[in-house]
């Protein structure tokens, strides 16, 4: 089968491999029709982990059931399926808990799972034309019959409308609330779309990238540009001077200031000064135990500098960690099925799987016009849209 493949810092190419097969009773082959390009896979395009050479890229993955092992029972061949980037085991305790980000058992000696990604266990990705599903019946979301219509949304459920709707959950948004987001990457627009799904009063994004900002407008939030002034002084003004109500972090350790140099603990110092006093923060962006590329002492090691002072003394809280997709996933569905959630809307490219390479080369650069990329295996040539 055709895959990308990593083989070394921004170098990835579509490859021949060993075609991905049924390997346990539990397990589904899914035949790919829509992988999407993620954040985090910049990550490990980059350099800046312990990916190993060879291994396929893709963690957010939708597509048709083509093969089923002789013990599933739920998931029959033909059925239209998005795969969770988590990959849980379904009765490890944290998996009977909900927290199946941290699956105990998938990925022995490290609390979680997830395809073509690095540190979270040999599986791989699903930017290739197929894909091998452990645990098929837990970890298939079956969709609804509108699937191949709402391709685009649909394949969101994967990863980055449940991450961006569990920023919102981190920092206990509720109807009603002023919430501003960092980020307006495709999670923080997620996030946008999830803290308007929920009735919050004022949604304010803050990136300095005009395309994304302009996305998050017409997701309904107010765009904050900190290029052209202190984005905390623009929360302020925008709260009367007092911080908004809650605050996402949806960046992760790759922040920049408004000249683009690094700067890991940016955004959840900012955070800090932007959010009310007893407010609450969810944090979703990345942030690794260690970063050995990185120009900061103190981020080679996960550390970072942060206001704990100031955070203690205004009394708020903050909550982290990858998002349990399975928690939220099929409730998504039903408002992508409905009609009252369209996450399709920052789509910018569908690509061919052979145009990955250089789709990672654009999306690396933040090269205007390129917030979400899709790759359909089973398309000749892309388009943007």
């Amino acid at each position: 089968m055709k895959a990308l493949v990593y083989y070394g810092p921004r170098d990835v190419r579509v490859t021949e491999m060993p075609d991905a097969i049924i390997e346990q009773s539990t397990d589904v082959l899914v035949k790919i029709t829509a992988t999407n390009i993620c954040g985090s896979d910049l990550h490990m395009y980059q350099g800046r982990t312990d990916m190993e050479s060879g291994r396929i890229f893709g963690h957010e993955n939708m597509g048709r059931v083509v093969e089923i092992g002789k013990a599933v029972t739920q998931i029959k061949v033909g059925d239209m399926v998005c795969l969770p980037f988590n990959i849980g085991c379904g009765h490890c305790r944290n998996c009977e808990s909900g927290l199946t980000a941290f699956c105990l058992t998938m990925n022995p000696g490290f609390a979680g799972a997830a395809y073509g990604f690095a540190g979270m266990g040999p599986y791989g990705g699903g930017q290739a034309e197929y894909l091998r599903v452990p645990h098929g019946d837990f970890n298939c979301l079956k969709l609804p019959e509108d699937a191949v219509e709402k391709e685009n949304d649909y394949v969101m459920l994967s990863d980055i409308f449940p991450t961006g709707y569990h920023a919102t959950e981190l920092a206990c948004v509720k109807p009603g609330d002023s919430v501003v987001i960092y980020g307006a990457g495709p999670v923080g627009l997620m996030a946008a779309h999830s803290a308007s799904i929920k009735g919050a009063s004022k949604i304010m994004v803050v990136d300095s990238h005009p395309d994304r900002l302009k996305l998050a407008e017409e997701l309904g939030a107010i765009a904050i540009d900190f290029s052209k002034g202190s984005a905390v002084e623009q929360v302020m003004e925008l709260t009367k001077g007092v911080g908004a109500d809650k605050g996402c972090e949806c960046v992760g350790y790759q922040c920049c200031d408004k000249h683009g140099t690094e700067h890991s603990n940016i955004t959840m110092n900012e955070l800090v000064q932007a959010v009310k006093a007893t407010g609450s923060i969810g944090v979703v962006g990345v942030f690794v135990p260690k970063d050995p590329k990185s120009k900061e002492e103190l981020q080679k090691k996960g550390h970072m500098d942060f206001d704990f002072g100031q955070f203690w003394m205004k009394g708020q809280r903050i909550a982290t960690g990858q998002a349990n997709v399975k928690a939220y996933n099929r409730q998504l569905s039903t408002l992508i099925s409905v009609g009252k959630a369209k996450p399709s809307l920052i789509v910018s490219h569908e690509l061919s799987l052979d145009q990955a390479p250089d789709a990672y080369k654009h999306f690396d650069a933040r090269e205007k016009g390129w917030t979400k990329v899709i790759l359909k295996p089973e398309m000749v040539t892309g388009k943007k849209l």
